[in-house]
């Protein structure tokens, strides 16, 4: 029986972790968190939010292409300022009103994975 959901796995090139800092971090408001060492030696970065409950892990891939179709979903509050948040911290904002039901957004990491952040209306 499935009880949750534990992390999503996304991938991004070598070299690329100071860029999905400043993204996850300094952007979405994401913590970085320590992976374990023997994973950490692969590169790449974790994040989740202040109560762990969402967890984002980019690992580095080679050859590495973007997810721009598959991608994680993550639900938030007041989402019309959050995404002005995010456009302020450079990143882009491309709305799509063809969930009924939801106000929703979609965004892209540095690497060009595609995220969409959603809020349900009412």
């Amino acid at each position: 029986m499935i009880v949750a959901l534990d992390h999503v796995q996304l991938a991004a090139p070598a070299g690329s972790e100071n860029a999905l800092r400043a993204y996850y971090v300094g952007v979405l408001g994401l913590t970085e968190i320590p992976k374990p060492p023997v994973l950490a030696a692969r590169g790449g970065c974790w994040f989740a939010t202040g109560d762990g409950a969402v967890q984002i892990h980019v690992g580095i891939e080679d050859p590495f292409t973007p997810a721009k179709k598959a991608h994680p979903a993550l639900r938030v509050a007041g989402i019309r300022a959050y995404a002005d948040s995010l456009a302020a911290g450079g990143a882009q904002v491309v709305w799509d009103d063809n969930l009924p039901g939801h106000d929703r957004f979609y965004s892209f990491d540095p690497s060009g994975n595609r995220i969409e952040f959603l809020e349900p209306r009412g």
